[in-house]
């Protein structure tokens, strides 16, 4: 008897530890924009109150993956379609403390908490119809995104960047990052508000340059196209922009590869 209770309690324990060790590699397999500060991020810091359970976890903003034809269903899109995090899908009249942008290059930061395999990391923006007093929909976007940052199944550092070009708007909108995970059926959503200045290229906070516009690093560069062949060192132009290859390469566009991919960001043009 007293053996069979050793065994039971034995493996009583050993599933207590799995639990546990799950639990934990769910609390901590997790991230989110932090700057500019996605609602998650302003929950945490205390900026934003009455959050809820987000205020505990900004990482934790996890759903399925496949977004825009599958994920979060609208409406609950910026919770990740989990419902301890509502709130985040609570447009508070439009009242969330909004980062101020102009069109242009804007870095993006994300703060990690684990390395997850990684497929992409994909940004979108809201359109014209966009009412920041209602929830998020996928009406409300641009369903292709504006900047796609393919990782290839590698693990991001701990803080990751991201320079995407914002499209011109005017007024409040909102940005959605996507973190898809390589090696799981999930992703990570973070939605970011942001008020367009109307100042023109270049984000409001950048140090001025002293380059001339158009005479920059490879800006003489003739356009890139889809189907040419790029070996290390080639220089093309795109979106005005300049951009030198760093391997072989063809119909990979600059400005989509992200930090480690072939295009470099030589300078604006």
């Amino acid at each position: 008897m007293r053996k069979s209770r050793k065994i039971i309690l034995s493996i009583a324990g050993a599933a207590t530890l799995a639990v546990s060790a799950s639990m934990a590699a769910l609390a901590w397999g997790h991230g989110y924009t932090s700057d500019p500060p996605s609602r998650s991020a302003l929950c945490a810091s205390g900026e934003v109150t009455n959050c809820g359970n987000i205020s505990y976890e900004p990482q934790s903003v996890e759903g399925p993956k496949g977004f825009p034809a599958a994920g979060p269903v609208d409406g609950e899109i910026c919770s990740g379609g989990n419902d301890p995090f509502a709130q985040l899908d609570d447009p508070r009249g439009g009242n969330w403390p909004t980062t101020s942008v102009s069109a242009g290059p804007k870095t993006f930061t994300w703060t990690m908490t684990a390395r997850h395999s990684t497929a992409t990391f994909d940004y979108y923006i809201t359109n014209s119809s966009y009412d920041p007093a209602q929830p998020l929909t996928r009406s409300d976007l641009g369903l292709t995104p504006i900047a796609s940052f393919s990782m290839g199944g590698a693990q991001p550092d701990h803080t990751m960047t991201h320079t995407v070009t914002l499209p011109s708007r005017t007024g409040q909108h909102l940005v959605l990052a996507v973190w898809n995970i390589a090696d799981t059926a999930n992703a990570f959503y973070s939605c970011m508000d942001v008020e367009f200045s109307g100042g023109g290229p270049g984000d409001p906070s950048d140090p001025p340059t002293t380059t001339d516009p158009g005479t920059g690093e490879g800006c003489s560069a003739g356009a890139w196209a889809a189907a040419s062949v790029y070996t290390g060192g080639s220089k093309v132009t795109h979106e005005g922009a300049a951009y030198t290859a760093s391997w072989w390469t063809q119909g990979e566009e600059p400005g989509t590869t992200g930090e480690w991919g072939v295009w470099k960001r030589t300078s604006d043009c």
